[in-house]
């Protein structure tokens, strides 16, 4: 998988699905696009309109808790970041991001400030914040899941081989 390079969007801990996904626009759950327009609003009303193609979503503790909603990683996606750091993740939402190919990693993102420019290298395990001149380790995902994720999620890697051989 190539290496991912882009601004950061900062927010702290404990972001919900709904702050991701606020439940009051449900109606448009089959309209990606109109959905994602909407996409953590209620955390910062900015993003939305100012993310750009590439971005990184970092964040503090227990990024996505609350509801097991697909459609919160999914409006990330759609809204253009091109992957999540945070400290730690609710279960539910880290894996339905790596099925609908979003990368996830798990780091200490405290150094990491809004519009740092970052450049991760999932394989290699090292997030580097190009703007303060830091690296950061972090284990890299299993390689099941590198798998998932260079195919695009979950369903494009069934299509395309068959089964999941873990």
């Amino acid at each position: 998988m190539k290496t991912l390079n882009g601004r950061a969007w900062k927010f702290g801990d404990m972001v919900t699905t709904d702050h991701i996904c606020p439940g009051r626009y449900f109606h448009l759950r089959t309209n990606l696009p109109e959905l994602a327009k909407h996409t953590l609003e209620d955390a910062r009303a900015d993003y939305a309109k100012n993310v750009k193609p590439g971005d990184i979503v970092v964040a503090g503790r227990n990024f996505g808790m609350g509801s097991s909603r697909e459609h919160a990683p999914v409006v990330i996606k759609v809204s253009g970041a091109s992957a999540i750091v945070a400290k730690s993740f609710a279960r539910i939402f880290y894996r339905n991001a790596v099925n609908i190919g979003l990368p996830v990693v798990i780091c200490d993102t405290s150094r990491i400030e809004d519009g740092d420019e970052l450049s991760i290298d999932l394989e290699a395990g090292k997030l580097v914040n190009k703007t303060k001149k830091f690296e950061i380790k972090f284990a890299p995902m299993p390689a099941a899941m590198m798998d998932i994720l260079s195919e695009g999620g979950l369903i494009p890697y069934i299509q395309k081989h068959g089964d999941l051989k873990i």
